[in-house]
């Protein structure tokens, strides 16, 4: 499947401070990428540099196949942006405001009034085309954001905190819509809501000071808790012990003697074997790892540490 975004050695200085270092990721159709990352960790200045925004220090970008640094204009046509605080003129009515960014994409007069419908319809503005943006909610002004960054059918959309500040019902709305979109394009969503992550996304990246730190589907990430346990064994076993075992894909030191291991053989079966080994086992437990947890395990241990 080729690549929607093709990010190679993705660096930002700004003078002796690394905002961004050394990121490198890839973005296909279907795709709906959760970008997450504490404040402070690079994700505004990475999708800065992703929309042709700012400049990096090193690195290339690609989208659809085009050089975003040697061809910015043909590269940024494929591309829709909402930027956390959506870029509307509240005094417009949603159908002016739609019919002008229509303008600024070039798409011709016949083609326009087709095209702002499709992106009405698409996000559920019907009931309010004709009303001015700043009488609306702000989840409507929201789904006139993103209707504004898929008018010109970009296969590649940047949702930069798209929720922020709505309602639970709005909320859902939203999510539900950026599922929608995610079927035919590729979508990378930038947001610090975990729980928004897991709702939509099949994809997750986590950036901390500056570097990627974290990158794995969905579906792995689920399925992998099925298959770890946490288990305690007598103070005298070691990693060194219990690694080399065949039944284990892998083990992890929790602490002195608890251990995080990894088999796809039953508990039971585990269990048994490690009875037989005479490691002393005294406390065997499903390891259910939220995305939640990685992400604080991940971004707040050197902190800790410190």
């Amino acid at each position: 499947m080729s690549s929607l975004i093709s990010v190679n050695h993705l660096s930002r200085h700004y003078g002796d401070f690394c905002a961004v270092n050394d990121i490198s990721f890839e973005l296909a159709v279907g795709d709906i990428l959760g970008f997450l990352g504490p404040n402070g960790a690079g994700k505004s200045s990475t999708m800065q540099m992703l929309s042709g925004n700012l400049a990096p220090t090193l690195g290339e970008i690609s989208i659809n196949g085009i050089d975003l640094l040697e061809q910015p204009k043909q590269a940024k046509a494929s591309l829709g942006y909402l930027p956390e605080t959506p870029p509307l003129y509240k005094e417009m009515t949603v159908t002016e405001y739609l019919d002008f960014c229509g303008r600024l994409h070039r798409i011709n007069r016949q083609q326009r009034h087709n095209i702002c419908d499709s992106a009405i319809e698409h996000c559920g503005l019907g009931h309010v085309q004709h009303r001015l943006i700043q009488n609306l909610s702000k989840g409507y002004q929201q789904r006139v954001g993103i209707a504004q960054a898929i008018l010109h059918s970009p296969p590649v959309i940047i949702l930069d905190e798209p929720t922020v500040g709505l309602d639970p019902i709005q909320i859902l709305e939203i999510r539900a819509l950026i599922k929608t979109l995610g079927e035919n394009h590729g979508i990378i969503l930038c947001t610090h809501i975990l729980p928004e992550v897991q709702a939509v996304c099949n994809r997750v990246q986590i950036i901390d000071k500056g570097s990627l730190v974290y990158s794995a589907d969905m579906d792995d990430m689920l399925n992998r808790q099925a298959t770890c346990y946490e288990i305690v064994l007598s103070p005298t076993i070691k990693q060194v012990d219990i690694s080399g075992d065949d039944i284990f894909k892998s083990v992890t030191t929790m602490s002195d003697n608890r251990f995080l291991i990894e088999s796809d053989l039953p508990a039971e079966e585990i269990i048994e074997h490690t009875v037989r080994q005479k490691w002393g086992l005294t406390h065997f437990s499903s390891h259910h790892t939220s995305l939640e947890q990685i992400f604080i395990d991940l971004t707040l241990t050197d902190d800790k540490a410190s």
